[in-house]
């Protein structure tokens, strides 16, 4: 069976150091017609559920634990059966969310997912958050990058827990390094490749994002 991508874009509130702000998240469905993980499951438990539908969804794997990408991650779980997966230097974060709840399962980098059909790689990629992954397929000629990466260039350290120096070697050693035309999911906004964001990157570490 064909290996499919999904885009289901939720919308909510991401809060951090005391501010909050309305925001829209990517939400994406990898799988075939029977099994799918979901990546970043935000906002609202039903409507990726429905997005699911009658398939079975084996994991929800957290690219990082900012709340907006994990606020309907234990709901989902509860809906569906599926086991949900964090890496631990985001505990600290996770708990900010969901106290009373803990990730089933730890992702570590260099680990694969496999699930109908996709083998997603675990690339750890601290600096938006200490426990940032991006999910590569080489197959799929596909990377999710969460926050780490974006159309027009990285994700947001100016908040706790968050360090620019650290991003920008992560998009240099891990990201950049992936053949030009890999395509980039990210988790808000539209999607890019490889190709088109690695020439600025000595622009992003003039302009300091």
């Amino acid at each position: 069976m064909t290996v499919r991508i999904e885009r289901l874009v939720t919308s909510g509130q991401f809060s951090l150091d005391g501010g909050t702000w309305d925001v829209e998240n990517n939400v994406w469905i990898v799988g075939d017609e029977r099994e799918v993980i979901v990546i970043d499951a935000a906002h609202d438990a039903e409507a990726i559920a429905r997005a699911v539908d009658d398939r079975r969804l084996s994991a929800i794997v957290c690219t990082h634990a900012h709340n907006d990408h994990i606020d309907a991650a234990p709901a989902l779980a509860d809906l569906t059966g599926a086991t949900i997966w964090l890496h631990p230097d985001d505990l600290p974060l996770w708990r900010m969310t969901h106290p009373d709840r803990e990730p089933d399962r730890h992702l570590a980098d260099g680990q694969v997912l496999e699930t109908a059909g996709a083998d997603l790689t675990v690339l750890h990629t601290p600096g938006h958050a200490p426990g940032a992954v991006c999910l590569y397929d080489p197959g799929l000629g596909t990377v999710f990058t969460g926050d780490t990466l974006f159309q027009g260039g990285p994700g947001a350290t100016g908040r706790s827990f968050s360090h620019f120096p650290t991003i920008i070697d992560s998009i240099r050693d891990r990201l950049l390094t992936l053949p030009p035309q890999t395509k980039v999911l990210t988790g808000h906004g539209d999607p890019t490749t490889i190709g088109a964001e690695a020439p600025h990157l000595e622009e992003w570490i003039k302009r300091g994002h």
